[in-house]
């Protein structure tokens, strides 16, 4: 006959008494999501940029706990749920990396949408409710979409029903700068476009590198990707005729006028899809996903160049295949803070991977949060 084994209670080590972090874990098309639940402080400020600032200025060591090893990762990404600004929306969140705080993320708004219905925060209003998220960029209009069969079943068991997509309208998007010649290190001399969509990416096609959008080579995009990003932000910081040429300059807010990171495309693994592509941002960070924000910001670009029309939907896959889609479609152009723009709408689909409470021992430094170089 077996032994029992020893059973451990989650309430009984000394740091679990102390001041304990509570989140909901998904992902969207294989990137994660972490959405703090509770514990996290009140953040100073009235509107979400001023709440970003003092995030960043007052409590930054939780990103760090929250994103770093020993639980998170270099790629990590997650949400913290703030009062909203706009009278649209229904609540405010800060998106937060490895490295600080971006201004948007599709996937991050897919996976929080798909999480307000799922626990219960926000009732489900029919198969589509309205979900308005405000984000650093702006007021980003999603709507969670839910099975007329699920939400039946749902309704008689009492239970919150599952959400198989969301869609959203992202802020005005634009192409920012088209054909940009840029001297990369160890690349030479690169074309990129720039575009805006709720963030500012370099974009760039895989064949210019000489690099086919595999997943086994991903380490290699991905240090390109890097290259072409510091070498942007470098231009950026040094002023002349580069950094104008690159139009990293957002028309009314002075906090999203920064070189976000850099989407290399290529050819799909589905023939049916439009493209893949790969994309690093912050510090290096490969986003698993297709990206939201940068399929936005890809499909005004398109859009500039009229190789993808007004309502015309493309499926663009991640550096995972043709399992890791995003579909997008530019819904209508309109004249914004005096320039041309489209708003690009998304859809895809988060699932849920689990919940955790997160405590920080007052003897662990290495808890503190850490990154091994790579």
């Amino acid at each position: 006959m077996s032994r029992p084994v020893p059973r451990l209670r989650i309430d009984a080590p000394p740091a679990a008494a102390g001041n304990a972090i509570e989140v909901l874990d998904y992902h969207t098309a294989g990137e994660p999501f972490r959405i703090v639940v509770s514990g996290y402080p009140e953040l100073a400020g009235t509107t979400i940029l001023e709440r970003r600032r003092s995030a960043l200025q007052q409590h930054d060591h939780l990103r760090k706990m929250l994103m770093w090893e020993p639980r998170g990762h270099a790629d990590m990404y997650g949400g913290i749920l703030v009062p909203p600004d706009h009278d649209e929306a229904q609540v405010g969140v800060l998106f937060m990396h490895n490295e600080g705080y971006s201004t948007m993320c599709g996937h991050g708004t897919i996976a929080l949408a798909t999480a307000l219905v799922e626990s219960g925060a926000i009732a489900p209003t029919g198969t589509a409710t309205p979900i308005g998220i405000d984000a650093p960029c702006g007021l980003v209009r999603a709507v969670a979409h839910v099975h007329d069969n699920e939400l039946a079943a749902a309704h008689a068991s009492g239970r919150t029903p599952r959400v198989h997509e969301v869609t959203f309208e992202n802020v005005p998007s634009f192409a920012a700068a088209l054909d940009v010649a840029i001297e990369v290190p160890g690349y030479g001399s690169l074309t990129v476009d720039v575009g805006y969509g709720g963030a500012f990416y370099a974009l760039i096609d895989a064949a210019q590198l000489g690099i086919e959008m595999r997943a086994e080579n991903a380490a290699a995009i991905a240090a390109a990707g890097r290259a072409i990003t510091d070498a942007g932000r470098a231009a950026l910081r040094i002023g002349g005729a580069l950094a104008t040429a690159l139009g990293v300059a957002h028309p009314e807010e002075e906090d999203l006028s920064f070189l976000y990171g850099t989407i290399i495309s290529g050819p799909p693994e589905d023939a049916t899809h439009h493209s893949r592509n790969l994309c690093l941002f912050a510090e290096g960070e490969v986003d698993r996903s297709p990206t939201g924000s940068g399929v936005s910001a890809r499909l005004a670009v398109l859009h500039a160049r009229g190789e993808v029309q007004t309502d015309q939907e493309i499926a663009i896959e991640s550096i995972l295949g043709r399992e890791s889609v995003f579909r997008g479609r530019v819904v209508r152009s309109e004249e914004w803070a005096g320039r041309s723009a489209v708003i690009p709408e998304v859809r895809g689909s988060a699932h849920m991977t689990g919940s955790a409470r997160f405590v920080l021992d007052e003897n662990d430094p290495i808890g503190r949060g850490f990154l091994v170089a790579r």
